[in-house]
């Protein structure tokens, strides 16, 4: 049981709690398929703060909110796996449009449209948008490009931020002008959205009302950007 006289009030404790669970639960939906809802990893992470809540104990010396933030994000993680999240069904539809992109740049010499993307893919230009929905996590460097071990848990690896491999792979200098060098090849619109995105630190909304255009459609630009440069990466990530 509990030793700290605030844990008495479970119900207000978690009450005054609830912004960390959010927190945690929207920094992952950000990295995962349109399909997953933040509404059920929230939920997944009440369970985990309510269990934290009954097993806490201060005199372990630890913190609350740090003891709470590994109970819930663990949470998070057992509803995506109970839940077949399907990562590699997010893999596949990466690879198929990164596939495309690829077959098209080649053949055409330049950065293919999307309704040239979509007719490659064999689908219309709204199952293409769809599927760009479904890729909303994608990333330009993959854990698995980088470790090929089963041993591995890909989904913890995934929601969490870039560990060595991949960071180290980022930071170098070569590498870092590849990357320069695909970006400039990169259609205008989608160039904008990078820059406003990762240098200027922008949301979705905020670059899609710059842009004009919806935060759904930001999405799949992102994604389908996301898809052009890792193919002109290929050689560094494949």
């Amino acid at each position: 049981m509990p030793s700290t006289a605030a844990l008495t009030d479970k119900n207000a404790f978690i009450e005054a709690h609830l912004p960390l669970v959010k927190r945690i639960a929207y920094h992952m939906i950000s990295r995962l398929p349109a399909s997953v809802e933040a509404d059920d990893l929230i939920q997944a992470g009440l369970i985990g703060l309510l269990d934290a809540v009954e097993r806490f104990d201060d005199q372990q010396g630890a913190h609350f909110e740090t003891y709470a933030t590994q109970r819930v994000r663990g949470a998070m993680l057992d509803e995506l796996r109970d839940s077949d999240w399907a990562s590699r069904t997010l893999r596949k539809a990466s690879r198929q449009i990164e596939s495309a992109i690829n077959i098209l740049q080649q053949r055409l010499q330049r950065p293919p449209t999307e309704q040239e993307i979509a007719g490659q893919l064999g689908m219309d230009i709204h199952d293409y948008f769809q599927l760009l929905n479904e890729t909303r996590g994608a990333q330009l460097v993959y854990y698995e490009d980088l470790y090929a071990s089963d041993n591995e848990d890909f989904l913890e690896r995934f929601v969490d931020e870039l560990a060595a491999g991949p960071f180290e792979m980022l930071s170098n200098q070569n590498f870092k002008k590849a990357l320069t060098k695909a970006v400039v090849e990169l259609p205008e619109r989608e160039k904008m959205l990078m820059g406003m995105y990762y240098e200027q630190e922008m949301n979705f909304k905020e670059i899609g009302s710059i842009l004009g255009v919806s935060e759904s459609r930001i999405c799949q630009l992102h994604g389908q950007a996301i898809a052009r440069l890792r193919g002109y990466l290929r050689d560094w990530i494949a």
